[in-house]
């Protein structure tokens, strides 16, 4: 800092900005606490099929949806939440399995995945998804039927948006923006 003859105003100079304050103005805890799935920002709808639909067509609308989840709902109505097939499940499931294409998805399913629903905090859906190491977590009405889904991908951007500044103006090398040891003597 350089304070200038005469005046009591204080210029700061490149590199004088201080230490980093990151997350002090941002009660990110409080907003994951108060904030609503249905709030988020999803990067997708939920894509959905039936249980009798091949491993191979959910991997193509997978891949047509750019989508890396698809919900398996019930045939009857109300089309219920029955399972979720992942590209882990079939990576996990499907590697000794012969003529995989042909087989339904309801074999290589999640079947009863954990939801939540659209009135749960974020920070529940967040809890689902740690404790049980999930990437997607289904989102459904009281009746169980399916209305979108909650990836980690949605969950990352909520926490950009309530502390940019922290986050996203980090210099290329994330190391060099604190000093690891005190400049002088």
């Amino acid at each position: 800092m350089i304070e200038m003859p005469g005046s009591d105003v204080v210029e700061v100079m490149e590199g004088d900005e201080g230490e980093v304050e990151v997350g002090r103005h941002a009660d990110v805890g409080r907003q994951l606490l108060q904030t609503r799935v249905r709030e988020l920002k999803r990067e997708s709808q939920a894509v959905i099929v039936g249980p009798e639909v091949t491993v191979a067509k959910a991997v193509a609308l997978m891949l047509k949806k750019k989508v890396s989840a698809v919900l398996v709902v019930d045939t009857k109505k109300p089309k219920k939440l029955i399972g979720i097939f992942t590209e882990r499940d079939f990576v996990e499931r499907s590697q000794s399995t012969r003529g995989l294409s042909r087989l339904p998805v309801k074999k290589f399913m999640s079947k009863n995945p954990e939801s939540v629903r659209a009135k749960d905090s974020v920070a529940y859906a967040i809890n689902k998804m740690s404790v049980s190491r999930f990437r997607h977590v289904p989102v459904v009405d009281e009746l169980g039927v399916p209305t979108g889904m909650v990836s980690a991908r949605d969950v990352i951007d909520f926490i950009c948006e309530l502390c940019p500044e922290e986050l996203l103006n980090l210099p290329p090398d994330a190391r060099n923006a604190i000093p690891r040891d005190r400049e002088g003597p």
